[in-house]
């Protein structure tokens, strides 16, 4: 085997392994939680449950925001090295927490680590795979995000009780990673060639809502929220929304599987797709497509075999039609704001992430999540389906 073919492999799996971390992090407090909850350790109460979890969401987003101008000034390789790092400390030392506010810190300085992990890998494997391939390098990469989530629920049966093993987990399952990395992980063809240019201290923050980049950016920030926001919150409430429209309680966390499942078959999918058709035309399908299923499942489905396509189907859509603006954005701007528009984008994302489950909570306590949640899950796809029509043939051209 050439070195020229051992690169992308090498830049492939260890980029799917960052991901797969992210997944498996993310999933992990929320598996943690019920037992924290139950034996009180750390002091752990349902406001205190609540303030880590958002925090944690927090420090994702600001590392995201805030790192990914340094990947285009310092490197791609360098900060997915040292963003790995920074989580799997940071993750490893949260059992050591003497109480809810350090427990909160940490994950904070953790998920600061964690928000560069993402944006970054989806950079570098933009930049280190074949020309034409930007939406299947996100989508693929991104399948890695649902097998660390499954990979938690698997260590979360094993662990019971002991939910330090799941943070501990993930502590060293990224200190493991990191030496693999460091001997084999190329820096970005692409930056190298933009840092021999002097590319790389050219580009700005502030220059993403500049003329050049206003149009481009609003409409993938907008529809990362979107799209984020519809992730979390079916992630989170699907089974309690399917309680309260009258399913019994074992279908109802069954088709939360069931739409994972669907997510994992979407992403594997639209990136082959979106490829060879483009992505802004596949996108804007995608989310066209979500509107409709989820305005379809306001309605009471009896057919348990009908029930289960529909939400499939809807995992299929949803979940990988935000994906594909991570692809879109990593062809659409040039080498030297790579990093910094996919930082953002992610980032805004994040915030969507916050939204999503406190909009459907508020509809459960409000005793109107059924048929309500779906209607505004519908009308969230279809702001984002808005979003992505904004980037129409007179919009930037792929570059760098």
């Amino acid at each position: 085997m050439t070195t020229a073919v051992k690169r992308p492999v090498w830049t492939a799996v260890l980029c799917w392994l960052t991901v797969l971390i992210e997944g498996y992090d993310l999933v992990a407090l929320g598996a943690a939680i019920p037992t924290l909850l139950k034996s009180g350790d750390v002091g752990f109460t349902p406001a205190g449950a609540t303030l880590v979890a958002t925090v944690s969401l927090v420090g994702v987003a600001v590392g995201a925001a805030g790192l990914g101008p340094l990947t285009d000034r310092f490197g791609r390789r360098w900060m997915l090295i040292g963003s790995v790092l920074v989580f799997s400390v940071f993750t490893l030392v949260i059992p050591l927490a003497p109480n809810v506010a350090v427990f909160g810190f940490f994950r904070f300085l953790a998920g600061l680590g964690l928000g560069a992990c993402m944006p970054v890998a989806l950079t570098v494997m933009t930049e280190n795979l074949p020309a034409g391939r930007g939406a299947s390098a996100s989508t693929y990469t991104m399948t890695g995000y649902h097998v660390g989530a499954v990979l938690t629920s698997l260590l979360a049966l094993v662990a019971k009780e002991n939910w330090e093993l799941l943070f501990y987990g993930g502590g060293i399952a990224g200190l493991v990673v990191l030496p693999v990395m460091w001997w084999k992980l190329p820096e970005s063809s692409a930056f190298l060639e933009a840092r021999q240019r002097g590319d790389t201290e050219r580009f700005a923050l502030r220059e993403l809502v500049g003329p050049r980049f206003r149009r481009i950016s609003v409409a993938v920030w907008t529809g990362s929220f979107m799209g984020l926001l519809l992730v979390y919150g079916l992630n989170t409430w699907l089974p309690q929304l399917m309680r309260t429209a009258g399913y019994p309680l074992s279908t109802s966390v069954t088709l939360l599987l069931v739409l994972n499942v669907g997510a994992i078959i979407g992403l594997l999918v639209a990136g082959t797709v979106a490829d060879r058709l483009g992505i802004r035309r596949i996108a804007r399908i995608w989310f066209g497509a979500s509107a409709v299923l989820l305005a379809a499942l306001s309605l009471r489905i009896d057919n348990s075999f009908l029930l289960n396509v529909m939400v499939l189907l809807t995992g299929v859509f949803v979940f990988s039609a935000q994906v594909l603006i991570y692809g879109y954005v990593a062809q659409a701007f040039p080498a030297q704001a790579r990093g910094t528009a996919l930082g953002m984008t992610s980032a805004v994302g994040r915030l969507g992430s916050i939204v999503g489950p406190f909009i459907t909570g508020a509809l459960v306590t409000a005793g109107v999540a059924y048929p309500w949640g779906f209607w505004v899950f519908a009308a969230v796809a279809a702001f984002a389906l808005l979003a992505v029509l904004l980037l129409g043939k007179d919009g930037l051209r792929p570059v760098g």
